[in-house]
Parts: structure tokens; C-alpha cells; sequence
């Protein structure tokens, strides 16, 4: 007889969420009234109002619930048996964004799809699909992972062309994402050592390279002009970050959103504010319910919503240890550990950039910042870990043997 999923899971991810909406009431308020202002004076709707990403973030939340539902009664082997054609179709996802895409200062991330209000980020779907398909490849072909010519290589091959693809959009932090988990991946399979250096190595001339290429010339506006092109924004973020921050605010080379980050967090640390009570909201922190909507709830709720945020990002990851240690299959384990390895890594990512920790990388906040594409993905996900929560068992039902083998 089969468990029921695991609810705790469950509810502390509705808690995430709920958490979210009622931050994003808040937070959203003068972005949502520009974009309706813009709305109104180009006569598409009566007059501006201040919950437009509210109402965005409900109609986001309803799908991506019944994608869950639907999701949460498919079993698990079905994403293994299938795991290559949903690789190979997230790839074909990408080279369609280069043709047909929706592009915001350089960038091409976005699939905008006709007579529907919401755009599609394959990248966000790359990450899951790109889980699953090392997850089934490293059970099935586990025994060539040390071989250099059958095992190393092929992995190789397939993370490089990933990575141009990307790289064309471009989308340089996505690649900072991917390659590490994908190499982490790869090693505890049972990677070679020497492999893993070798990676380790690539890695750091790659991003060197990508340093050193793309910088420019600041000492003139002609300069600049010359020599600066759309890959610069790396150099640019890395040269600010560096900086120290005082010496940056001075000097005015800090990120901008970096610097008014900084002020709501240093404000919201200092005094708290209290809900709804946010000024940096107003614009002085653009888009503030995407990438640095942590630093709004730090200003108007101080350590209550830093500790909440905290709290269930820590809790949802123990289940999902909890789960993934309690499971025999060898898929099912990868795929749970590394699912909640990731978001817990690109959730302190983007809390370290708020903080000027690391530089300004685009990474939003799993299950809190507002993207359409992010909460769809990470509902799949729920759901795949829901099933495989059903497949668990305690520790005292397993042999000695066994046990041995599932501890990490």
C-alpha cells in the first residue's frame, strides 16, 4: 500500500507562497500602477489601479496549482522513462528563443506566446528537465562515469552546447547556475577526481576569459562607445561589486539597484517600518518585485520577515533531505536532493546579491519573487517529489545494508 504524499511538504511551500502573496500586495504597488498608467493612456483600460501584479500573481498561482494536481498523479518513473525527450525538448526551447523571442535590454530570456498574457523563460524549464535527464543518465550508465572517453566526455559535450545556447541569449548567471550543480552532480555519481579538478579548472578560465574579453575602455565617453558591446554587463556588475561600497556610492559606480537595496535593508534594519510602509517601493528600487523583493520585506518587516523567509526555506529543505533519504531508487534520490539543493543554492544567491554579497546576477528568489516561468517550474518540481515522497520509508524498515547505502 502506497503512502499519501508528504503534506508537510506540502503546506510549508503553500506557507512560501501565501507568504509571497501577501508581500507582493504590497511591494507591487506604484509598479503595478505605472504599467496600468501606461495601460490607461494608451486606452486599453478605463483608469489606472495599484493591484495589477496582484491580480497577475493570483491568475500565476491558480495555474500553477492545477499544473501541481495534475503533475502530483503522474509516477515518477514516467519522468525517467521519458527523461531524454524532455531534455532534448528544453533545448529546442532555447534555439526557439533566438528566433522568437521577447527581448529587454539586450537580453533574449523570453518565448512571448500570441493571444496569451504571460511569457515563457525556457531557461527555468531547462533546470528541471536538465536534473532529470543527468539523474537517469548517471543510474543507468553509472558504471562508465569514471571512464574518460564513454563517460566524462559525452557529459562534457552536452554542457557545452548547453552553455552557447544560453550564451547567446545571453544569459551568462543561468550558466553560473547549471555548470556547478551539473559538475556537483556528475562527482557525486561517483565522478573521477581528476575529472572533477579538470572541471573545476575549466571553470575558472571561463570565467576569467569571460572577465577579460568583455571589458572596456572607461576612460572617455568615446572610449566606452567603442569599445563597450552587450556582454560588458559582466565586467560592469564584477568591477562594481569589487568596489567598496561607500567608495562606490561616492563615486557613483555602484549597481543602482545595488545601492537602493542597500538603504531599504539598512532602513528596514534600523527602524522598522511596518507593512504596507515601504518607500523604496515607489520606484526608488525598480521593479522591486522581482529581483530585490527581499530587501522591501526586510524594510517593512525587520527580522519577522527575514526569519520567515528563512525559516521555510530551511524546513522545506529538511523535508526534502528527509525524502530523499528515504527513498531506495537511485533516480528518485538524485533528482530529490539535487531539485532541493538548487533552490535552496539560487535562493541565498539572490539573498547575497540584496546584500551586495555577490555580485547583481538577475537570480531570482524561488517561491517569493514575482516570474511566471519560475513558479510554474518549481510547481513541477513539488509535484515530481510529492510522488516520490510516497516511495519513502523509515530508516528501521531498511536492512543494515541498505541503510548504509542511503546515507549520504
Amino acid at each position: 500500500m502506497k503512502k499519501n504524499i508528504d503534506y508537510k511538504l506540502f503546506f510549508s511551500v503553500l506557507a512560501l507562497i501565501i507568504f509571497w502573496m501577501i508581500m507582493i500586495s504590497s511591494v507591487s504597488v506604484y509598479s503595478s500602477f505605472r504599467v496600468t498608467t501606461i495601460q490607461a493612456n494608451a486606452w486599453l483600460i478605463d483608469q489606472a489601479y495599484n493591484y495589477f501584479y496582484v491580480l497577475r500573481n493570483i491568475s500565476h498561482i491558480i495555474i500553477s496549482l492545477i499544473m501541481l494536481w495534475f503533475m502530483a498523479k503522474i509516477n515518477y518513473s514516467f519522468f525517467e522513462k521519458y527523461s531524454k525527450y524532455f531534455f532534448w525538448f528544453s533545448v529546442l526551447l532555447l534555439l526557439i528563443v533566438l528566433i522568437i523571442w521577447m527581448s529587454f535590454k539586450w537580453a533574449r530570456w523570453w518565448i512571448n506566446i500570441p493571444w496569451v498574457p504571460f511569457t515563457i523563460q525556457p531557461t527555468e524549464f531547462l533546470k528541471l528537465s536538465l536534473i532529470i535527464f543527468l539523474a537517469a543518465f548517471f543510474k543507468k550508465y553509472s558504471w562508465l562515469l569514471r571512464n574518460f572517453k564513454k563517460g566524462f566526455l559525452p557529459f562534457l559535450w552536452i554542457l557545452w552546447w548547453l552553455i552557447l545556447l544560453i550564451w547567446l541569449q545571453p544569459d551568462f548567471w543561468t550558466i553560473m547556475v547549471i555548470v556547478p550543480v551539473s559538475v556537483i552532480m556528475y562527482f557525486y555519481a561517483w565522478m573521477n577526481i581528476k575529472h572533477l579538478l579538470s572541471m573545476v579548472a575549466l571553470w575558472f578560465v571561463l570565467i576569467f576569459s569571460v572577465y577579460s574579453f568583455w571589458t572596456y575602455d572607461k576612460t572617455s565617453p568615446e572610449t566606452i562607445k567603442e569599445t563597450k558591446n552587450k556582454f560588458s554587463y559582466i565586467s560592469d556588475r564584477i568591477d562594481n561589486f569589487l568596489d567598496d561600497n561607500k567608495e562606490a556610492i561616492k563615486n557613483k559606480t555602484i549597481n543602482y539597484q545595488t545601492e537602493q537595496a542597500l538603504i531599504a535593508i539598512g532602513s528596514g534594519w534600523f527602524s522598522w517600518k511596518g507593512f504596507w510602509w515601504s518607500i523604496q517601493k515607489f520606484w526608488y528600487l525598480p521593479e522591486v518585485q522581482w529581483d530585490f523583493i527581499f530587501s522591501v520585506i526586510i524594510e517593512e518587516l525587520w527580522f519577522l520577515g527575514w526569519w520567515t523567509i528563512l525559516l521555510l526555506y530551511m524546513y522545506i529543505w529538511y523535508r526534502w533531505l528527509y525524502i530523499a533519504n528515504r527513498v531506495k531508487d537511485k533516480f528518485a534520490k538524485l533528482t530529490a536532493i539535487w531539485i532541493s539543493s538548487r533552490i535552496l543554492i539560487q535562493a541565498f544567491i539572490n539573498i547575497w546579491v540584496n546584500l551586495n554579497i555577490v555580485p547583481l546576477t538577475g537570480i531570482t528568489m524561488p517561491f517569493v519573487s514575482y516570474w511566471w516561468s519560475s513558479l510554474l517550474s518549481l510547481m513541477m518540481w513539488l509535484a515530481i517529489l510529492l510522488w516520490i515522497s510516497r516511495h519513502t520509508k523509515e530508516f528501521n524498515n531498511f536492512s543494515r545494508r541498505e541503510r548504509n547505502k542511503l546515507m549520504f
